[in-house]
């Protein structure tokens, strides 16, 4: 049994299809509805439990619609975080979603990995353990997700396990840190613990430099606001782009691939917005808009939002409402509920309520939590989105 497929070839998986959308930008949006939006965010998640829950009992979920042969039982742990994730955003704006909420959070422990990995700290392992699988590799940002998720319920609802929890995923995000001088550009978090990949990524470092930031906000702890700094620095000197935007990895020989994928963009903006509310310092928030203004001219305007993941514009969207809750703007508000509402208009199939993003029809699970989480969020009233990321 497969334990862990290439994130690379996951991401890439039905882009080509969407290549001729990617000409034609999504349209300027009217003041989003969040009664509509609350409405198709719902509509949304129902088509994701009815066609992707398993029946064990386990809260867990199926990868794809149909499975394809080969398939495990379960989904992996990124897309079912991101199911785990839209459960959360839909609460935060509906309380009747708080079974829902909590079924899922008990199901994303089926892959707590109480035992550690290569760096002998717990954390979430990219499959299920036991008894409902054998475990898999740990992923650093796939934990990272899961430590900001526990951040936005702890700063919602003053849950304390939760807190308690994003600070066990960031002992492991830190554990991550690559100690060995004789690398180029030594430094930066390593995208897993695989032995097959050494890569340290964007994705790996500003997702871990915000789970920091939240930390420190919460708890005031200096050392958390110095990890942060790591990360954003080192990552800025190595993969940010001459033009503002974010590159996606670099190697052990020094190597950057340079594809610019869009949760790239929006998590270091998030990063700046919340150094400029730690410290107060401008020049952090002068950053975030710089960012943000080159990726929205990069997607949006250029119309390359429908070559990107959903699963990463919902990432993208959440960090650009965070810079607007500090900046009073609705710019990167309206472009979002216009990607939102293209996706539903010309993807969603309305006899099933699933979304397909290529030719052969079918739907993976993070797809159609990702739209979940976007309705779910333009539902949400302007002063929660400061608590995104």
């Amino acid at each position: 049994m497969s334990l862990r497929p290439s994130r690379r070839v996951m991401v890439g998986s039905g882009l080509a299809a969407l290549t001729a959308m990617a000409a034609t930008p999504a349209a300027a949006a009217e003041r989003p509805s969040p009664t509509r939006a609350l409405s198709r965010a719902t509509a949304t998640y129902s088509a994701l439990k009815r066609h992707f829950d398993t029946t064990d009992g386990s809260g867990l979920v199926h990868e794809q619609i149909p499975a394809a042969a080969g398939d495990n039982p379960y989904s992996y742990e990124w897309p079912f975080s991101q199911v785990h994730i839209a459960a959360l955003d839909l609460t935060a704006v509906d309380a009747s979603f708080e079974p829902e909420l909590a079924r899922r959070a008990a199901a994303q422990e089926h892959f707590w990995n109480a035992g550690g990995g290569t760096t002998g700290l717990p954390g979430y392992a990219s499959y299920p353990v036991e008894p409902y699988g054998s475990g898999g590799d740990m992923f650093y940002d796939d934990n990272e997700w899961v430590g900001l998720a526990k951040v936005q319920r702890h700063l919602q609802t003053r849950d304390t396990a939760a807190l308690a929890r994003a600070k066990e995923i960031f002992a492991l995000v830190r554990s991550g840190w690559d100690t060995d001088g004789g690398h180029a550009a030594p430094g930066g978090v390593f995208w897993t613990q695989a032995n097959w990949s050494h890569d340290r990524n964007t994705v790996s470092n500003m997702p871990g430099a915000q789970l920091a930031l939240r930390l420190h906000q919460i708890t005031g702890e200096a050392d958390y606001l110095d990890w942060a700094r790591r990360f954003h620095d080192w990552t800025n000197t190595h993969l940010q782009s001459p033009s503002g935007l974010y590159w996606d990895h670099l190697d052990l020989q020094g190597t950057v691939e340079k594809t610019f994928w869009s949760y790239n963009q929006g998590v270091p903006v998030g990063v700046n917005v919340l150094l400029y509310e730690v410290t107060r310092d401008r020049a952090y928030l002068r950053q975030a808009e710089r960012v943000a203004a080159a990726a929205y001219a990069y997607y949006v305007t250029q119309g390359r939002l429908f070559t990107q993941p959903v699963f990463f514009n919902s990432i993208f969207f959440k960090n650009l409402l965070l810079l607007e809750s500090v900046t009073g703007k609705d710019t990167y508000h309206r472009a979002m509920a216009a990607y939102a509402d293209q996706v539903w208009d010309t993807m969603r199939d309305p006899a099933t309520g699933l979304v397909h993003f290529d030719t052969a029809g079918g739907t993976q699970a993070i797809q159609q939590a990702a739209l979940a989480q976007i309705y779910a969020v333009l539902a949400w009233p302007r002063a929660q989105w400061r608590t995104l990321y």
